[in-house]
């Protein structure tokens, strides 16, 4: 059995503590997009974005992830447009609960806005390609996800090519937690995503799944976000809305080989399929003991 060697295990973020030695997180995710890869705009209205991040709260989510831009190729979201997305969802939310709220932009003025707002997680995809997002996560209390992509955002990265992937985003991310310690973010708030499907085949998205434990060893709680991805369309030639039984499929192999925190769309089979797993790697203790445990069976 494969356990990471977390340098931090307790981490509190915001009003919750994680001990990620014990415990996996389940993220939920918000788009308030109209063009979203998964939901198509289903929540890119305010009430319905809201809405959806209180029923995920409900549902179990630790964690709560808004987005008001998308990675795929496009045209660029204007930081005030950006802003005007996800701060109000933010704002209701933290309003009302004390769940983990993440905002999943790369732009450093987003992010402020956010955090003065309520978020406690900056989810960068893009590997810092904002230099100044830095230095306003190290003027907050926020945890920052550092992701491994290779393209400038919004932009295509036709075939990509690697030698040893695992070995090549290990060393991706190293680089950039190296960045973060040097601006002043300490190591209990960061957290590395090795980025399935970002600027990556399904073959690649396939081998890190398996091969997770490289990254893992950084020693940083590592996030995988792998729900309803096209390597898991493509493997199982499934569309978008066909994808949950291998969802949970990959987010179980990723905790199996170290992940502690999983993105998902459909909370409430991601948060058992996540406890059932720490069950049986020994960390946690099954919700009853009955069946077996008298002179009847129950």
């Amino acid at each position: 059995m494969y356990l990471p060697p977390l340098r931090v295990p307790i981490r509190s973020i915001g009003a919750r503590t994680f001990d990620f030695s014990r415990r996996v997180a389940v993220m939920a995710v918000v788009n308030r997009t109209p063009d979203s890869f998964f939901d198509q705009g289903s929540t890119f209205a305010l009430d319905r974005a809201v809405a959806a991040s209180f029923e995920a709260v409900a549902r179990g989510a630790d964690w709560v992830d808004i987005g008001g831009a998308p990675f795929a190729p496009g045209a660029p979201i204007p930081v005030d447009e950006e802003a005007d997305r996800v701060v109000p969802v933010i704002a209701e939310l933290r309003a009302g609960s004390d769940v983990v709220i993440s905002v999943d932009t790369f732009h450093a003025e987003v992010a402020r806005r956010a955090i003065r707002a309520g978020a406690t997680v900056i989810n960068d995809t893009t590997g810092l390609s904002d230099p100044g997002l830095l230095p306003v996560v190290a003027d907050s209390e926020a945890t920052l996800v550092l992701t491994h992509s290779l393209a400038r955002p919004r932009t295509p990265y036709p075939r990509p090519q690697y030698e040893d992937i695992a070995a090549e985003v290990a060393a991706f991310l190293a680089d950039r937690v190296e960045r973060a310690l040097a601006a002043g973010i300490p190591e209990e708030r960061l957290i590395v995503d090795p980025g399935h499907d970002l600027n990556k085949n399904t073959l690649h998205s396939l081998e890190l799944t398996r091969r997770l434990s490289v990254i893992a060893d950084l020693g940083y709680p590592t996030l995988a976000a792998v729900s309803n991805k096209d390597f898991i369309g493509e493997t199982l030639d499934a569309p978008r809305a066909e994808r949950l039984e291998g969802s949970l499929a990959a987010a179980v192999v990723s905790i199996v080989n170290g992940a502690r925190i999983i993105r998902m769309h459909d909370v409430a089979a991601s948060v058992a399929a996540a406890r059932m797993t720490e069950a049986i790697l020994g960390l946690r203790e099954p919700a009853h003991l009955r069946h077996n445990m008298g002179d009847v069976n129950d």
